[in-house]
């Protein structure tokens, strides 16, 4: 167990990084961050932060020195880089990410504990991708199998003409079948050092291109159907991984049940509703379970609960939201505003 003033080091600077350290701060620790040149938001509430690349082994030892411990805010962190680390100082455990950033892998790993993701196929080629929209149908979309996020690293592909004239992407990829969904929604869950996992209620989730748009509690019918399947598939998956903070699974509702999406190993944007719609956020309870503390309630603390993501330019007009009472707003502090990016939340409470 961490004591009081300790040291929790951060790799990666945006705002899953910006809202841990606030919440590190309010548990009585200290943060610092690293990450390469960037729009690193989370500097403004870490003590101090490391601007190298991901493979400076001196700064990552200086890092290192400085730190208790160690934990991560996305998926894309080298594996190399937190492999730099003792096994006990970093949580999760690396694994985690070296499971999660290649989605071939992913996919075989959540099958191999009784998982169902949408049918797949490995694509090398124009020849692989041309076969697989033959064998799985179109339409599909085609997705690197590295990186990638927020839509970015996919192609929706709607006929074999479509697969015939795509100019193919320079990487690996993976091509999967169209998953005809109810809905759409994550499990989010906590694992602390001890083994004890909590899970927090499932939001239905909504996208507008690619980019999460909104989630919403309650989630519906639909969604409430099949979320005990989703979370044993979500516990297995932490247990195999010796798991040890906040892990995200993402899911189609179907007619056939919870089809897999992806994983997401670190605190998730459809889990921002828990900062005031929780009795214990996904941020505190991710540093209370890096920490070694005892786990917090994840219940919900509202009727209802809207999250909805400020993207680009809206982000200039969001003051007025706050002219409802029950509504939250959370600013990122990004300085660049570009169309499509995340630049804050608004979470909108319905109380009894």
């Amino acid at each position: 167990m961490l004591k009081r003033g300790s040291t929790i080091g951060i790799l990666g600077g945006g705002q899953l990084g910006r809202m841990m350290a606030v919440a590190a701060a309010q548990l009585g620790y200290r943060c610092i961050g690293y990450s390469p040149e960037g729009d690193n938001v989370a500097a403004a509430v870490c003590e101090d932060f490391f601007t190298n690349e991901w493979d400076d082994k001196e700064a990552l030892a200086a890092f290192a020195a400085r730190c208790d411990v160690v934990t991560w805010e996305f998926e894309n962190v080298p594996v190399e880089t937190a492999r730099a680390f003792p096994a006990d100082q970093i949580f999760p455990d690396p694994r985690a990410l070296e499971t999660a950033q290649d989605r071939l892998s992913e996919k075989r790993f959540v099958e191999d504990l009784g998982g169902r993701p949408a049918a797949y196929a490995k694509v090398d080629s124009r020849t692989d991708l041309e076969a697989a929209a033959d064998r799985l149908g179109a339409p599909g979309i085609l997705k690197t199998r590295r990186d990638g996020y927020d839509g970015k690293g996919q192609w929706r592909i709607m006929s074999g003409r479509d697969a015939a004239g795509l100019k193919m992407p320079d990487a690996a990829a993976i091509y999967e079948g169209f998953v005809e969904f109810r809905a759409e929604f994550s499990v989010i869950l906590v694992r602390g050092q001890n083994g004890e996992v909590r899970f927090w209620d499932s939001a239905r989730n909504t996208h507008e291109g690619g980019v999460l748009a909104a989630s919403l509690l309650p989630a519906g019918k639909v969604v409430d159907a099949q979320v005990e399947e989703a979370r044993k598939l979500a516990g297995k998956v932490a247990q195999a991984l010796n798991y040890v903070g906040v892990l995200t699974l993402e899911f189609f509702a179907t007619h056939e049940g919870p089809i897999f999406n992806e994983m997401a190993p670190r605190v998730h944007n459809s889990g921002h509703w828990t900062i005031e719609g929780a009795a214990t956020s996904q941020f505190e309870n991710h540093i209370r379970a890096v920490a070694g503390l005892p786990l917090g309630d994840t219940r919900t603390i509202a009727e209802a609960v809207e999250m909805r993501n400020i993207l680009g330019t809206e982000i200039e007009g969001a003051h007025a939201f706050l002219a409802d009472a029950d509504t939250h707003l959370h600013d990122y502090g990004k300085s660049e505003v570009r169309e499509g990016r995340k630049m804050g939340h608004l979470t909108r409470l319905t109380r009894s």
